[in-house]
């Protein structure tokens, strides 16, 4: 199983990013995706996930309303949109695959609910 992070950089507070992940070597319609983020000093942080056919979400606190995750299952990659970036937000962002189809609300953002892992893609957001 490989799971690839593509589309960090660097930006200026209040811009915009799209990181996308491409799975490989399994069956991506089967499972949830999460986003997870780790800033310097910091615990790994979970975000988002998509359930399996990508009609439910979730989000944390500190990026609802700015970030949207996606999917599309025809290409094997699960997208998360950033708007109005924050200083804050800058942190190396992992994707990974859950352990089954399901997001919910009381572990989505548990690193023992995913059982994959990309390498990460770096986010800094400059003030």
């Amino acid at each position: 199983v490989q799971l690839v992070e593509s589309g960090g950089g660097l930006v200026q507070a209040g811009g915009s990013l799209r990181l996308s992940c491409v799975v490989s070597g399994l069956i991506f319609h089967n499972y949830a995706m999460g986003w997870f983020r780790q800033a310097p000093g910091k615990e790994r942080e979970g975000i988002s996930c998509i359930n399996a056919i990508g009609d439910i979400t979730m989000y944390s606190d500190s990026v609802k309303g700015r970030f949207t995750i996606s999917r599309d299952n025809a290409k094997n990659t699960v997208y998360l949109q950033m708007i109005s970036l924050k200083p804050e937000d800058t942190s190396v962002y992992y994707c990974a695959a859950s352990v089954g189809p399901s997001c919910s609300e009381n572990r989505y953002h548990s690193e023992s609910t995913y059982y994959n892992w990309g390498q990460g893609t770096q986010v800094t957001v400059s003030s």
